[in-house]
């Protein structure tokens, strides 16, 4: 840096040639001629140009189907690599060019078709948006893939997360029922993605909606925004909400007895961010932010609606109604009438004259029967005798249970009165207490205990005395 200093200001100040600067400094003329005009400077390297191979038309049109096709295939382990885009222009073009001149084209070609995102505000009660994700929980101690909705508002990015058993349309309709009774109020607009359980056919501003989707944004009176094909970016909070409540959540993996022991833990999670989180580049806790969005809300409506698939059937000989492959049991009084049947995301109710008979717990199987055994105590009184082979008696009682009810033969009365006490009172209440239903039965006899033979008397038979010749005779006193 020092002769480059010296050669520029013996040019323009002291106004030497090159030759005499050159014989000064004891350098090369030809380096006093590159700096002395101040056209470059120590270090820098000039641009390197060559002619690259000429690519046509033909080969930038083959390697944008390339990227065609690996836009149609959702497995980004198997895109297209320069080199693969190469061979195929060999294999298939009879391409004679360089392969480095191929991905440099490649290169370009994706820059040029890389996405550029815009950030995004929202007002209060604006906006709202939503997704599924999937995890794994053990469920009565079954390791259960479970689908869990999450919903957040745009302006103050608060979760909202609760689980189903299957991501269908009863589980969709009642999410959003939740998320909005969970942020006390409606947002204007929900964003969501093309998902078959709101979306008939058609996607993006084309999309036509499901009916009873439609039936539910009418009635609460939002709109619907869907989002374009693999455009996670256009909802990116609830993207990033969906990774954090698998994260958190759902790690370590929760054991739970049911659904509804799940739903309260993802609640209380929910709870606990709104309540100490605070968002970098937000300028108030996410609490706050609550409290101000709220204001801005649609008000829930005075009904509120119902998110089952209902139908209506006759109850069979068997106390039972059919529902999507499989039987529920209701009293044995509705035999021979018809009945409501209305399918939610996680319970099956039935209804006759708009009154509830039955609740059961939804089946995902198919062909099983549920069945309660408390519908079933009239019938069995009358025939006790099937008693212990009684189905809702099998599905309904621990085998232990059903064990000991066999051993202890117990009559038909003395069944049924255990059996109305399990319904009363429970089956572990019951069995804890179970000395109190066992009456004292005679005990067996065993084969190794003496046996005790009343003694015969034999002279009565002592009247009966033979002569030789087959006479009877009585024998003279």
């Amino acid at each position: 840096m020092e002769d480059y200093q010296a050669i520029r200001h013996m040019y323009l100040i002291d106004h030497f040639s090159q030759h005499k600067i050159a014989e000064r400094l004891g350098i090369s003329r030809n380096t006093v001629r590159k700096y002395c005009e101040g056209n470059t400077m120590p270090g820098m390297r000039a641009d390197y140009h060559r002619n690259a191979t000429i690519v046509t038309s033909q080969i930038i049109q083959f390697i944008q189907q390339c990227f065609l096709e690996d836009s149609r295939e959702h497995n980004k382990k198997q895109h297209h690599t320069a080199k693969r885009i190469y061979d195929r222009l060999v294999a298939e073009m009879h391409f004679t060019g360089s392969e480095s001149s191929i991905r440099h084209t490649v290169q370009k070609l994706r820059e040029i078709s890389k996405n550029v995102f815009v950030p995004l505000v929202f007002s209060p009660g604006e906006a709202m948006q939503i997704d599924w994700g999937e995890c794994y929980v053990y469920l009565k101690d079954k390791r259960t893939k479970i689908y869990f909705f999450c919903a957040r508002l745009c302006y103050r990015c608060a979760p909202f997360a609760v689980c189903y058993r299957r991501q269908n349309t009863e589980s969709f309709l009642d999410a959003l029922i939740h998320a909005f009774e969970f942020f006390g109020g409606v947002a204007r607009r929900v964003i969501f993605d093309n998902g078959k359980v709101a979306v008939k056919r058609g996607y993006g501003k084309n999309a036509i909606c499901q009916e009873q989707y439609a039936a539910l944004a009418a009635h609460y009176c939002f709109k619907t925004v869907f989002c374009n094909p693999a455009s996670g970016n256009e909802k990116g909070l609830v993207e990033n909400l969906v990774g954090w409540t698998r994260r958190n959540i759902f790690v370590p993996v929760p054991h739970v007895e049911s659904m509804d022991e799940l739903n309260e833990l993802t609640k209380r999670w929910c709870c606990s961010y709104i309540e100490c989180h605070k968002i970098q580049q937000k300028p108030q806790t996410v609490n706050y932010m609550l409290t101000v969005e709220k204001k801005m809300l649609l008000p829930l409506p005075g009904y509120r609606y119902d998110a089952s698939r209902s139908t209506e059937c006759r109850v069979s000989p068997y106390a039972t109604v059919r529902f999507e492959s499989n039987n529920y049991s209701v009293p044995v009084r509705y035999v021979g009438q018809t009945v409501a049947v209305k399918g939610f995301a996680e319970t099956v109710c039935i209804y006759a004259e708009s009154e509830k008979i039955a609740r059961h717990i939804r089946c995902y199987d198919r062909e099983q029967d549920i069945l309660t055994l408390a519908h079933y105590l009239p019938i069995l009184k009358r025939k006790p005798g099937s008693i212990l082979n009684a189905k809702p008696v099998r599905q309904s009682l621990h085998p232990v249970m059903i064990h000991w009810l066999q051993d202890m033969a117990f009559t038909g009365r003395e069944l049924m009165a255990i059996l109305t006490a399990c319904v009363n009172k429970g089956e572990a209440e019951v069995w804890m207490h179970r000395a109190e239903y066992m009456t004292v039965k005679q005990r067996p006899i065993s084969i190794t205990d003496p046996v005790q033979v009343r003694a015969v008397d034999l002279t009565a038979y002592d009247q009966f005395l033979s002569a030789g010749d087959g006479v009877l005779w009585q024998k003279q006193a």
